[in-house]
């Protein structure tokens, strides 16, 4: 079996695992790392956004042959100790989850679309981006809510490093 060597959420990890292991299982089963969520298993839900290096990916498409070598931040590995990331905080203060299932690959998608837009966005861009996240809860008033005000947030904790 071979050995993938990758970083997640800061940490080194070497794990054996089959070739056609899915990130999200190497995460979940091997891992313990349960907050992302396995939801549809075929790309469509976004329950299981990651960051690859940076960005945010599904990780039920990824092999993890394919992630071998690359830099993995889950939801665990986002707030730093007991304080929240700018987004949980923001999801959390706008009632933007109800059941949590989809939160985790929400904020997830949510932090790279911020990220890239340099935190310019407006409710129909925030929609759009979100299109690949299926929450079957709050009907997304909330949850665009929760990233208008996060972008916010994180423009003032970056200027703040």
């Amino acid at each position: 079996m071979p050995t993938v060597k990758l970083t997640v959420n800061g940490k080194a990890i070497s794990a054996d695992a089959e070739d056609r292991t899915l990130l999200v299982h190497l995460l979940r089963d091997h891992l313990g790392l349960t907050g992302t969520h396995v939801g549809c298993d075929t790309s469509q839900c976004g329950a299981c956004t990651v960051h690859i290096d940076g960005r945010a990916v599904k990780s039920c498409t990824v092999l993890v042959g394919q992630a071998n070598g690359t830099n993995v931040t889950t939801i665990e590995g986002i707030a730093k100790g007991d304080q929240l990331h700018p987004m949980q905080e923001a999801f959390r203060d706008n009632h933007g989850l109800q059941c949590g299932y989809c939160t985790p690959g929400m904020i997830m998608s949510a932090i790279d679309m911020v990220q890239r837009h340099s935190g310019n966005l407006d409710e129909a861009t925030v929609r759009q981006e979100l299109e690949g996240n299926i929450c079957r809860c709050t009907g997304y008033h909330n949850i665009v809510k929760s990233v208008l005000d996060a972008a916010g947030r994180m423009k003032v904790s970056a200027a703040a490093e």
